[in-house]
């Protein structure tokens, strides 16, 4: 039986192996309208991936509800917490940083699909570092990846910039993987020796290192950012690497106008 799917990316160690299938065609549909979906899904390169990962006497920590199905001698467990400190902490992190309150622990020796999606997936090694990312991004991670949130140190820009208070961190060392919005290719990556970078819009999806966060006026007067049209800029500053996906507000004006009904008269 020959596979309906390639492997366009993984990473492996001693421990584990994750790997990012993509499904080249998606052939066993019988209802027309899904069928012309798929038809223009195809034609435009919009493709279904799935994450599978090998455990090797190792563990992985996942979002819950990502599991589709596994095989092997490999064991569940929550890390939710125990009691109500737990739940409580859990319930914290799921509406701070739009990850789910359990994340579950799979230990042992085997295989892990994980839900298919048509985002796309980022793999990153960490070596005794950190990462924040957006809300809603983390997806798994080796186990010796520890994953807890982060609060914004200035308020106050955390809201003026449209993050919101919190962000997820992922620090230590091994493999995590992300959901991403666009393709990794897209991603535009600024490596900071002391520097800056400024943004304007919300479409910086990770930072690592020394960086710190702000939201700045364009100029240096209140009235010259309003004529400049340009406003308030993400501002990050520090030593590090600064991630951006500058296609991304392409795709949710042109999702915002076809998803728009046009009012009746």
């Amino acid at each position: 039986m020959s596979e309906a799917y390639q492997v366009v990316s993984f990473v492996e160690n001693q421990n584990i192996k994750i790997e990012v299938l993509e499904y080249q065609n998606l052939g066993g549909n019988d209802n027309f309208s899904v069928a012309e979906k798929l038809y223009f899904a195809q034609k435009t390169n919009i493709k279904l991936r799935q994450v599978r990962v090998t455990l090797k006497n190792s563990s992985l920590t996942a979002e819950s509800g990502a599991l589709q199905f596994m095989k092997g001698n490999i064991t569940l467990k929550s890390l939710g917490g125990t009691g109500a400190k737990g739940l409580l902490k859990g319930l914290a992190s799921s509406v701070l940083a739009k990850e789910s309150m359990i994340k579950p622990q799979y230990q042992g020796s085997g295989i892990i699909y994980l839900e298919p999606s048509f985002k796309h997936f980022m793999i990153v090694e960490l070596n005794n570092e950190e990462i924040t990312a957006d809300k809603g991004l983390f997806y798994c991670c080796e186990s010796s990846v520890s994953v807890s949130v982060q609060a914004m140190k200035n308020v106050s820009s955390a809201i003026a910039g449209g993050e919101g208070l919190f962000q997820t961190k992922v620090s230590g060392s091994g493999f995590c993987l992300f959901e991403i919005p666009v393709p990794e290719e897209e991603l535009v990556e600024f490596e900071l020796q002391n520097e800056m970078v400024q943004v304007d819009g919300n479409f910086t999806l990770f930072r690592l290192g020394n960086i710190d966060f702000s939201v700045e006026k364009s100029t240096k007067s209140i009235f010259g950012s309003v004529a400049s049209g340009e406003g308030l800029l993400q501002t990050f500053r520090g030593t590090g690497k600064v991630i951006i996906a500058p296609t991304l507000p392409v795709y949710e004006k042109l999702s915002h106008v076809f998803n728009t009904t046009p009012s009746s008269k």
